[in-house]
């Protein structure tokens, strides 16, 4: 560890911040820790937003982000980073109506990412975003007054909402501007069986189509689409994908191109004992030989740990990192996992089951080489995860 490390801030407190304090406190680190969250609550899981906790199957408390063990931090909540000065080794916080400068001589940055705006001006009543546990729990509320509801955007946060929303019987139209939902995560081979998924469950599936304007005097009342057809809704939620919280670190010298760049032990570029994680970082993958950011949950708290573990070494020291990416995505009883990333594939083969009967698997490859396996048997992407990190020859045989 550096002798030079006494005082440590982590900017943000959701899966990638906690682990990276966490991992801080195992290892050693004994000096001052500060943690900045944006939320006023303590940590939680995200992954429930937008399935379990959204249809009531599981409580609030339910999705509490359980310590691994008890250490000491100040913790700020319901407080927000303003700026970076590193020439001062300086972070300006607002937190409540106060203004902090906190000094850091080691600084994590896992601020997270945001939504992206409604681009054509506000929104009326009845139209919401969901990344929050307090937009989940708004939207919950609305959904048991039985209303006709209308998602726009087929990425996973779409896709899952609008499973839920069937799942609890309710009326659902589900809008996307490209030929299939998850279209951009699974690739046109796959995809299309998503949307097929939708439609067998009684979703209203719209496709190459977007969103003209939302209808109403002062509340929804309806969707008008760019090809002039009109949808009736009493609640929207939209779901564009996000954008990295780096807002903040303008003018901080820090280099930020979709993310924060970091190297492949999670070092930023452009600062001094300075790391990130999450879905703010995009860090060097040295398995893919190209920068990466990933919004997914596995992925940003093992990043987060491995960060700190970086900050503690210091930069000459620090292992890559090297983990294969992993997510999964549950929309009605099908869970669809995969391990990899297949941005870029140039092959695509299923090798085992039959995407008709929802058990298969899956592999991405390029030039040659295994890039990602998806599945939907439960577990059976873990067994091609030597597969994925070696890059073996693709098609890849089945293991054993």
């Amino acid at each position: 560890m550096p002798t030079s490390l006494k005082q440590v801030v982590v900017v943000g407190a959701g899966i990638a911040g906690t682990r990276a304090a966490e991992t801080l406190r195992q290892d050693g680190y004994d000096g001052e820790l500060t943690i900045v969250g944006a939320e006023r609550c303590a940590p939680y899981h995200r992954p429930p937003l937008s399935k379990k906790l959204l249809s009531g199957k599981v409580h609030r408390a339910g999705i509490d982000l359980a310590p691994q063990f008890e250490m000491e931090a100040r913790v700020l909540r319901g407080a927000s980073a303003l700026g970076l000065d590193m020439s001062s080794r300086t972070l300006q916080v607002r937190d409540g109506d106060d203004e902090l400068a906190l000094h850091f001589d080691g600084l994590v940055i896992a601020s997270g990412a945001v939504p992206r705006k409604w681009p054509n001006g506000p929104l009326p009543d009845g139209v919401m975003l969901l990344r929050t546990v307090d937009d989940c729990l708004s939207i919950r509320e609305r959904l048991s007054s039985r209303p006709r509801v209308v998602v726009v955007g087929g990425g996973f946060i779409g896709a899952e909402v609008a499973a839920t929303c069937r799942e609890i019987g309710l009326e659902v139209v589900l809008i996307e501007r490209s030929a299939n939902p998850l279209l951009a995560a699974l690739g046109g081979e796959l995809a299309p069986h998503w949307a097929d998924l939708h439609r067998q469950h009684g979703v209203d599936l719209r496709v190459d189509v977007g969103v003209d304007e939302f209808v109403g005097n002062g509340h929804v009342q309806a969707v008008r689409l760019t090809d002039g057809s009109q949808v009736p809704a009493d609640l929207v939620v939209i779901g564009l994908g996000v954008t990295p919280a780096t807002g903040w670190l303008e003018g901080s010298g820090l280099r930020v191109d979709d993310g924060v760049v970091c190297d492949a032990t999670g070092t930023v570029e452009g600062g001094t004992d300075v790391v990130a994680a999450g879905d703010v970082a995009s860090w060097w993958h040295p398995l893919y030989g190209r920068q990466l950011r990933i919004e997914h949950w596995d992925h940003a708290g093992r990043q987060g740990a491995a960060a700190a573990r970086t900050l503690l070494a210091g930069r000459d020291r620090a292992r890559e990192y090297r983990e294969v990416p992993y997510f999964w995505s549950d929309q009605y009883d099908v869970k669809v996992q995969m391990l990899g990333f297949p941005t870029d594939y140039d092959g695509m083969e299923i090798l085992e089951g039959d995407p008709a009967t929802w058990e298969f698997v899956a592999a991405y490859g390029r030039d040659g080489h295994t890039t990602a396996v998806l599945g939907t048997v439960p577990g059976r992407v873990d067994a091609y995860r030597d597969v994925v990190r070696t890059q073996a020859e693709f098609p890849p045989s089945p293991p054993d």
